[in-house]
């Protein structure tokens, strides 16, 4: 909603440059999409090394409550 307020605010100040956004926005988001694929892949594999290292220590700890 705030976005869209912004944008009405730019289309009463400044009508060009706010309908230039309005046609780049869905270009920049679909040439965005592929970083954020990756984005994604690289916080999966990074909590996937952070559990296999952390691994042991839960392991000690379970085994040292029961």
């Amino acid at each position: 909603m705030f976005k869209f307020l912004l944008w009405c605010l730019l289309l009463i100040v400044c009508w060009p440059l706010a309908l230039l956004a309005l046609v780049l926005y869905p270009l920049v988001w679909i040439i965005l999409l592929p970083f954020r694929i990756v984005g994604i892949a690289v916080e999966g594999v990074l909590e996937l090394v952070k559990g296999i290292i952390f691994l042991p220590g839960r392991l000690l700890r379970t085994n040292r409550t029961a």
